[in-house]
Formats: C-alpha cells, sequence, structure tokens
C-alpha cells in the first residue's frame, strides 16, 4: 500500500515574529499555532511576512523566505547586491545586516552550539564572545569586502554562469559576484557564454599573480576554447573507466601557488586552500601562539592538506624535532611533499587519519594541530589523540556544531579548552572560523 501524498505548505505565507539567529544563515520563528519556522532574509527581532519554501503538514520544522518586512531591525541594511534575496543567489545569507551585526549573530551561533553539544560557557571555553574580522574587510554598512578567492560558477541551460540558489540546483545568472576577489573578478567569466560546460571554477592565487580555471562539461560536451581577460590555466574534470572524477590539465599550470608563514605553497588541481586571502596567515598564527612549539618537539599536523600547519611547525621545532603530516588526498599528499622538501624533519602520509594513525605506532606526542572536513573529527578519532598525552592540542573548524560536538569527546577523554578565538573569513555568508586550544585536564596538565 503506497503512502498517501502530504500536503505541501510550499506558497503559505505567515506572519511572524522573528527569534534568535540559528545556526544555518536564518532565524528561528513560530506560527501563532506553534509550527517551527527558519526564515531566511530577516533579522532577530523583526516582525515579517514568512513564505515558506520547503516542508509539508507533517514535517517537523517549515522552510521560508521573509518576502515582507513589517517592523525591520536597526542592524537591517539594503543588500548592496542585486542578487541576494529571497529566490535569489544562495551564496551569501547576510547581505541585509550590518557588518557588525553578522558578526555578533556568528558570535551568538558559535555560543549556541558551545552550550548545547558541549555544556561549555564562552567562559569555559576561554573565549570573549567576539568574531574578529580580518584587516581591511570592516567596512562601513553598504559596503561589502572582495575576498572570495575561488568561486564556482554554475553554469545554466544557455550557457550563461551564476551561482546556485539557496538549497536548489536552479542558477540565478549574475554579471558580477560583490564577494568575488579582484582576481577572480578581472577574469570576465560572468561576460562570456559557457556551451556544453556544466560548472566553472575560478581560482586567483593571492600567493602570487597565479589563475586558474578548473570545467566541467556537461555529459558528452566539449571543451570550448579559453580566451579570459587574463592570463589563466585550465583544467577540465573528467571520469575515468570506474566512474571517480580526475582533473586533467589542458594547458598551463596544475597549480597555483600560495604564500602564507613566509613560505610557498603549491596547490594543485583545484586543491585546499583557505579562501579569505588572509585566512592562512591569521590561521597559522592563532595555532602557533596557542600551541608554542619548543625545540624537539613531536607534533602532528592531522588532515594537513598541502601541509600550511606541517610547515610553519617545521619551520619551529629544531634540528631534533619531527613532524607527521597525514592526509587522505592523493594530490594533496604530492603537493605537501613537494612544498616541504626541505624539511627533512616533516613527513607525510597519505590515508583517512582515523585508519593511518593507529598503524604508525606512534603512542605519544607533544603538540598536535587538526583541521578536520566540516563533519569534524569524530569520537574514535579525539579518543585516540587525547590517549598520546600531548600538552596543547588546537582544533581548527569551519563548523561551531562540529567543534562543539568534539570539544565534548575530548571532555571525554580528559581535555578542556584553554583558548578559543572566532574569526570573520567569510563575510556576508553563515560561516565562520574558529581556533580552540586544548590542555588536559586535572591530573593530567
Amino acid at each position: 500500500m503506497q503512502n498517501a501524498p502530504q500536503e505541501s505548505l510550499v506558497g503559505e505565507e505567515y506572519e511572524v515574529e522573528v527569534g534568535p539567529v540559528a545556526h544555518g544563515g536564518h532565524c528561528v520563528a513560530r506560527t501563532e499555532s506553534g509550527r517551527v519556522l527558519f526564515v531566511r532574509h530577516t533579522l532577530p527581532g523583526e516582525r515579517v511576512i514568512a513564505k515558506i519554501t520547503e516542508g509539508e503538514a507533517t514535517s517537523r520544522f517549515l522552510r521560508a523566505d521573509a518576502v515582507r518586512i513589517l517592523t525591520p531591525s536597526k542592524d537591517r541594511v539594503e543588500a548592496p547586491c542585486p542578487f541576494s534575496g529571497p529566490g535569489k543567489c544562495g551564496g551569501c545569507d547576510w547581505q541585509h545586516a550590518k557588518p557588525g551585526a553578522q558578526r555578533r549573530f556568528k558570535g551568538e551561533v558559535i555560543a549556541e552550539q558551545l552550550k548545547r553539544l558541549a555544556g561549555l560557557t564562552p567562559e569555559d571555553a576561554g573565549w570573549d564572545g567576539t568574531v574578529m574580522p580580518a584587516e581591511g574587510d570592516k567596512l562601513p554598512a553598504g559596503e561589502v569586502p572582495a575576498w572570495r578567492t575561488r568561486v564556482q560558477y554554475a553554469i545554466d541551460a544557455e550557457g550563461h554562469a551564476g551561482l546556485r540558489k539557496h538549497r536548489s540546483h536552479d542558477v540565478q545568472v549574475i554579471d558580477h559576484c560583490m564577494i568575488a576577489a579582484p582576481g577572480v573578478s578581472e577574469l570576465g567569466i560572468e561576460k562570456r557564454e559557457w556551451p556544453q560546460i556544466a560548472s566553472v571554477e575560478a581560482i586567483a592565487a593571492s600567493g602570487s599573480a597565479d589563475r586558474q580555471v578548473i570545467l566541467t562539461p556537461k555529459p558528452g560536451g566539449r571543451l570550448p576554447i579559453v580566451e579570459l581577460d587574463k592570463p589563466v590555466s585550465v583544467m577540465r574534470v573528467g571520469e575515468n573507466r570506474r566512474g571517480d572524477k580526475q582533473v586533467h590539465r589542458v594547458h598551463g599550470r596544475p597549480f597555483v601557488r600560495e604564500r602564507a608563514d613566509e613560505r610557498t605553497y603549491r596547490v594543485g588541481e583545484g586543491g585546499f586552500w583557505q579562501v579569505h586571502p588572509q585566512a592562512a596567515d591569521m590561521l597559522v598564527k592563532a595555532v602557533m601562539q596557542g600551541l608554542m612549539p619548543r625545540k624537539g618537539d613531536m607534533a602532528l599536523d592531522l588532515y594537513c592538506g598541502v601541509g600550511l600547519f606541517a610547515g610553519a611547525l617545521g619551520e619551529r621545532i629544531g634540528e631534533k624535532g619531527a613532524v607527521l603530516g597525514i592526509e587522505s588526498g592523493k594530490r594533496a599528499v604530492e603537493d605537501a611533499r613537494h612544498n616541504l622538501q626541505d624539511l627533512d624533519r616533516v613527513r607525510i602520509e597519505q590515508g583517512k587519519v582515523e585508519q593511518v594513525l593507529p598503524r604508525t605506532g606512534i603512542k605519544e606526542a607533544d603538540i598536535i594541530v587538526l583541521d578536520p572536513p566540516r563533519a569534524g573529527a569524530g569520537k574514535q578519532t579525539v579518543h585516540h589523540l587525547a590517549s598520546l598525552g600531548a600538552r596543547r592540542i588546537a582544533y581548527v573548524a569551519c563548523d561551531p556544531a562540529a567543534l562543539a560536538r568534539d570539544l565534548n569527546y575530548f571532555a571525554e577523554a580528559g581535555y578542556k579548552p584553554v583558548k578559543l578565538r572566532a574569526f570573520d573569513l567569510f563575510p556576508m555568508t553563515h560561516h565562520v572560523e574558529c581556533v580552540a586550544i586544548l590542555k588536559p585536564t586535572g591530573d593530567r596538565v
């Protein structure tokens, strides 16, 4: 017997009083009947008409857009970007909020996640409650920092470049992205047509003049001749016989060169590098200040990417120290080994942290840095790290919920945060970067 179709509430409108900000770029509101709404394009304290965008009569909660603002917040501004708003581009969450309010909202989300998932107050975590902007990003209301050095453009059926709408595959065609870094904007991708192409990723290195585009053709599609406004290397995404995605060089360098902590890093095939031009240096500084490396230390850099923190540690632990980096991506490991080849005290292993680390036979470490993916490190890995007895652990987190969950696991294993810093490295979006420094509790100090 088939389940009866559920009654869709999409398109229904409710007048609501908007409550606190929630993790994910929206605010919480309730209908008169008590139904929970997650509402975008609004701010805490506003009264709005909310139009349902997702949800059925039996859904636990509904998603909605604020389509009319009845009582605006003092933190509201006119969105500077013409492509921001209900039903439009989903790339930014807070174009309609003053910059200072955006950072305050991010701080409130971090505090709420720490409390709910780890039972920690800001004081418990060693955090002063602030979210620090990058230098130069503290702009007046109505101005937008152009920070995004990597932009993934979606291509619509007519070959026009744009960005995805929120929680949708639909494309919002644009002529300019306000948060794109100048090195991306100057390529002129939005001005051209891209027949037979599904997506174009544009990369503008902040540590060099390197520019790169990575083209993903539609199934059976052919590559166009790429002529952009600036010199650029071109890569193509394809599939091997097993259906695995592979990136191939079409012309130019297969990598871009980045700079951080006075070292140059090669980043190949669209590999991971912090998107904000100041992020790598800011995070290295926060991690090194927290770990306080000593000569002769045994250090671990987990989820090490192309070797950013391993390089910084390798410069500081002296000839008698050692650094082990672990990274799952094959190309990232190749890049890390190339980037750190002058540091013979640094070794990079390929594989998943939870699989490789136990196989190394390492029973103790002095200091550890981990920068896991958005899902976090998880209980098994956290407990293994705690068993190594490090005097300090630095946890770099791009998701406050994953950070809070893992801090709870660290507490179970005898480690507590003594310093937490938050950085607004993704202005206009809900994303925020945190660095937590942990030390052993009680008798283990």
